[in-house]
């Protein structure tokens, strides 16, 4: 090999190993830090983003017109509406922010303390709905995964608002049998024809959802979705949520351990 083509060929190679080299730096320098501090940046977009209070007046308008026209056929039994809470008629950003803020994600004991305090504003568009719901003789249930020792906040943080039905009668928090809704939802079905669901998981609306993989509730939604908007009313939740939970395994209980996972389901495209 002569001289020249051996320097080229040494070239090539220091080249080759450089970007080789560069690219996996790149690589390492592309991880995103996801937890704890993801959940803020959802909640700035919650609290300032006109699009968010643009896409909850969606769904409660949509929920009036869907309430409307389910109040026009006659039915044996009352009309009802079942609701989650938290993100659908109560707003916690400012707790996400506050644990993001020192550097830790969300935590039972900080959770309760949250709504022990009794802040949550109102999400926007709640308010109007759930008065004109009441006005049609419409009865609301407020079903929620909140602990059972939250349950004097909760009424508290509801009727602060003058929200109609907020008494223990029609709040129904969590059992320590499954997270799953579904049997509350069967306790309201007994004796209420049940015109609406609303909520910001899909678990808030059916069983159809419940312990299913990420990928199998995506399936799930794809399979279900002439129900959305007309007796499933969803709203916008990038804090947190089931579809974050699904994404983890038993074994990724670190947050280094969740971010490495959340940046391999990434979708990339370099």
């Amino acid at each position: 090999m002569s001289p020249l083509k051996s320097l080229t060929v040494c070239i090539l190679l220091i080249v080759g190993f450089s970007n080789a080299a560069c690219c996996q730096n790149t690589d390492a320098e592309k991880a995103i830090p996801l937890l704890p501090t993801g959940p803020a940046w959802g909640a700035l977009w919650q609290q300032r983003a006109a699009e968010y209070r643009a896409l909850t007046y969606q769904a409660y308008n949509l929920a009036k017109l869907r309430l409307d026209i389910a109040l026009a056929s006659n039915t044996t039994k009352p009309k009802a509406v079942i609701t989650d809470i938290d993100e659908t008629v109560l707003d916690n950003s400012p707790y996400f922010v506050r644990e993001a803020a020192k550097g830790k994600s969300y935590a039972d004991s900080t959770w309760v303390k949250w709504t022990s305090e009794v802040r949550c504003d109102t999400v926007p568009g709640a308010y109007s709905f759930f008065k004109y719901a009441a006005s049609k003789g419409v009865v609301i249930f407020y079903i929620t995964n909140r602990f059972q020792i939250e349950q004097a906040a909760t009424l508290k943080n509801l009727q602060k608002f003058n929200l109609p039905n907020a008494d223990a009668a029609h709040l129904f928090l969590l059992n320590t049998e499954s997270s799953s809704k579904e049997s509350r939802r069967q306790q309201i079905t007994k004796n209420y024809d049940v015109i609406l669901l609303l909520g910001d998981n899909l678990g808030d609306f059916s069983s159809v959802f419940d312990g299913l993989s990420y990928q199998q509730r995506t399936q799930r939604a794809d399979k279900v979705q002439l129900e959305f908007g007309k007796s499933f009313i969803v709203f916008p939740n990038a804090m947190y949520g089931a579809w974050e939970d699904r994404l983890y395994s038993n074994g990724d209980t670190t947050e280094k351990a969740k971010n490495s996972v959340l940046n391999r389901l990434l979708i990339r495209k370099n």
